[in-house]
């Protein structure tokens, strides 16, 4: 494994435990991650999402995070207060694994942007390999 990938493991774990620690969620995975995303750009608080909503707001927080490259761009809200967006540049054509590690990276900007969280991978203790 790569050390970039190894701080990206690195910034994820730290993601997932200010989560837990901050606002005691317990995402899976990067799903549930988006799907925190989504809540939170929808702006309508925690509730029941029907099954379609979730997926929604899967993709409202795709869509979220990616546009801090240039990806998406916010088209407007419908009548419902949904966000919509448009796709303004091709997205990579990338395996299933580097998807995930696009999208990884792009969360946590996110987070760090968004609410000023600090999760850079953590300082080298003595004993660790940089390669």
């Amino acid at each position: 494994m790569y050390q970039r990938d190894l701080d990206l493991d690195r910034q994820w774990q730290s993601l997932l435990r200010e989560l837990d620690s901050t606002a005691g969620i317990k995402p899976k995975d990067l799903n549930g991650v988006l799907f925190i995303v989504g809540v939170q750009e929808l702006g309508k608080g925690s509730r029941h999402f029907s099954k379609e909503e979730k997926q929604d707001l899967m993709h409202i927080g795709i869509c979220r995070v990616l546009s801090t490259s240039g990806y998406y761009e916010l088209e407007g809200t419908d009548k419902d207060g949904w966000p919509h967006w448009k796709l303004v540049k091709k997205l990579p054509h990338f395996d299933l694994l580097e998807q995930e590690k696009l999208l990884k990276l792009h969360v946590i900007e996110y987070f760090e942007k968004e609410y000023g969280w600090v999760l850079g991978p953590p300082p080298a203790t003595p004993g660790d390999s940089i390669s």
